[in-house]
């Protein structure tokens, strides 16, 4: 099957040289350092909803919503609204300075909407390594313990305490230790892989018989589906059994939400697709639907343990991105995007599932409402990293830009705007499978 390219502008709306991806890729190469990795050499000009146009006047369909911050898609017209409203007002005070109502009352929206009818109190920070870092920083301060378990494949983040957590060494450590004391790693269940549920669990009891006593750990993080490890969802059996031995021992039970968060499963939190409550959640991405804000929602008992001054942040809680939040709250809400994301999951998972049959690569198929993935292996059932990076360009040729994932680099995970139009949708899966099939 032959691929379509992306179809380059007319020269009449042709940017000059100087603003060409090629000249402004080499000027990133001169200006920035090369630890910060760019996924497509080009460079965006204006985006709207899932489109994107770069400097030369290509459009692309974005399937990947700059890492699944654009739940709500790029600058829908109530958040626009909603920043440039504030922006009348004023822009930034430092919420620990001077605070502001509309903080508060996002604070009240989360602690109501997340899952649980127990108290609850929120506290807003920058990015989601930072409301990770507070929430190790919350469980310790709780509990008075050192200890935290994670789990393989994991991503929290690329602060010192976010790589200790991250079950991924390269690119993320690489070169970056020592990390803090007193962060351990049992195997995720991932069936496809050959990790059971009891597998992980035997890891997790002998972690506490030969490294860590229990009575010592603060807290255990999970991603309910896990993100840069590859889209893989928790089992119900594991979820249930890690809350009763956090219950057992006192420790705090934290889900990273960052990704999963705001309706992308099929929910407005991942955690309602199970029947046990975290302790504590750390949320982030599509809370402000492209601005930097992100928050740790819990238990109000546990939330209070830190003393004055001990949380916060110059930026954090920002009064531009509150007001964007509150925006994306109402989008989700009245344009139904829980029950939107289910049926958009639904129509790409049936398109991946007719192609296997012409894709002997595709070797699992999976995910929670529109956090889709597919990953790939070899003919021997070892990873395909090369057949993933080979369909990545060949869509982004073709004008849709998709994310890999994964511990092996072998899986296409899929964050497509869920305001996306059908058409568009429809669009981006043709040049998918045509990427699949070349």
């Amino acid at each position: 099957m032959t691929i379509a390219t992306a179809t380059p502008p007319s020269s009449a709306n042709r940017p000059d040289a100087a603003a060409s991806n090629q000249a402004l890729d080499a000027r990133r190469a001169a200006a920035a350092p090369r630890g910060v990795g760019i996924g497509f050499p080009i460079y965006a000009q204006r985006a709207q909803n899932a489109e994107l146009w770069d400097v030369e006047g290509r459009r692309y369909i974005d399937f990947g919503s700059g890492i699944a911050v654009l739940n709500t898609g790029h600058r829908h017209p109530r958040v626009v609204e909603a920043v440039q409203r504030q922006l009348e007002q004023f822009t930034h005070t430092a919420y620990q300075v001077v605070p502001y109502e509309i903080s508060v009352a996002l604070a009240e929206r989360l602690n109501a909407l997340t899952p649980g009818s127990h108290a609850k109190k929120t506290a807003f920070f920058t990015t989601g390594a930072e409301a990770v870092e507070n929430a190790i920083k919350i469980a310790r301060a709780y509990t008075r313990r050192p200890g935290v378990v994670a789990l393989t494949g994991a991503f929290h983040g690329r602060t010192f305490m976010g790589m200790a957590l991250t079950g991924k060494v390269v690119p993320y450590k690489t070169g970056f230790g020592p990390f803090p004391g007193s962060v351990h790693h049992v195997p995720a269940p991932v069936a496809l892989h050959g990790v059971t549920v009891e597998q992980s669990l035997a890891a997790l009891n002998q972690l506490f018989k030969s490294d860590i006593d229990p009575e010592q750990v603060a807290a255990l993080i999970l991603e309910p589906v896990q993100g840069e490890g590859g889209f893989y969802v928790q089992p119900p059996e594991f979820m249930r059994a890690v809350r009763e031995i956090c219950d057992r021992h006192g420790i705090v039970m934290i889900a990273d939400e960052i990704q999963t968060g705001f309706a992308r499963t099929g929910k407005l939190f991942a955690m309602e697709h199970y029947d046990v409550l975290p302790d504590l959640m750390t949320v982030a991405k599509s809370l402000a639907g492209g601005l930097p804000l992100s928050g740790v929602v819990g238990r109000a008992e546990i939330m209070d343990a830190p003393a004055p001054g001990g949380l916060g942040g110059t930026y954090a809680g920002n009064a531009l991105a509150i007001a964007a939040a509150h925006a994306v709250l109402d989008v989700i809400e009245d344009e139904q995007l829980c029950a939107r994301a289910e049926r958009l999951g639904q129509r790409l998972k049936a398109r991946l599932q007719a192609l296997r049959g012409s894709v002997p690569q595709i070797s699992d198929v999976r995910g929670l409402g529109a956090m889709v993935a597919v990953e790939f292996a070899k003919a021997d059932g070892t990873p395909d990293p090369d057949f993933t990076k080979l369909v990545q360009q060949r869509a982004r040729d073709a004008g849709l830009l998709l994310l890999t994932c994964g511990v092996h680099a072998n899986v296409v995970r899929f964050l497509f705007p869920l305001t996306i139009e059908d058409a568009l949708l429809d669009e981006g899966l043709d040049i998918l499978a045509a990427a699949l099939q070349a």
